[in-house]
């Protein structure tokens, strides 16, 4: 890793505006920082994260933001091997406080009887579809070709991203 832009010439680049250019809708697993899975300096990705990698309408919004505002050219739904929202989602047991609320945004991706890391694959790709589906400035900008939406998986044991079809 070269941890590019990431000093203080950067930063003072950047008081006057940002233009990144991915977006990523990731888990908030202290794990998976996408500008440093990636090698990302700032201001060349807006992140938007949440347990689960769920779009729910605060981070469509953002994403939204991302692509009509900032220009981003890539969306891309980052889910992750072992993550603790779709494990607790799938086992569908008891949890303390609020953290269920994110269940109805991942139970309706995974088919009965799967396997974890098939869960989360399939919600990664089925976040990809709600933000493709739901939102009139992420689907306007795919039609029109300035944007492209893939899901992925990242592998907290050998830190690698794949890729979804």
């Amino acid at each position: 890793m070269e941890a590019p832009r990431r000093d203080g010439g950067r930063v003072r680049e950047l008081a006057g505006g940002q233009a990144p250019y991915a977006a990523i809708l990731g888990c908030a697993d202290s794990r998976v920082p996408p500008e440093i899975l990636f090698d990302e300096g700032l201001g060349d990705l807006f992140t938007v994260r949440v347990a689960g990698n769920v779009a729910s309408p605060e981070e469509i919004a953002s994403l939204e933001y991302a692509v009509g505002v900032l220009g981003s050219k890539v969306i891309l739904v980052l889910g992750h091997t072992s993550c603790g929202a779709v494990t607790a989602a799938v086992e569908g047991k008891a949890v303390p406080g609020q953290i269920s609320a994110l269940f109805q945004h991942i139970t309706p991706a995974v088919p009965a009887g799967a396997d974890i890391q098939t869960a989360v694959e399939a919600n990664a790709r089925h976040q990809t579809k709600i933000l493709t589906t739901s939102s009139p400035v992420i689907r306007e900008a795919i039609e029109a070709g300035t944007v492209e939406v893939r899901p992925a998986v990242y592998s907290l044991e050998s830190g690698e991203v794949t890729l979804l079809g």
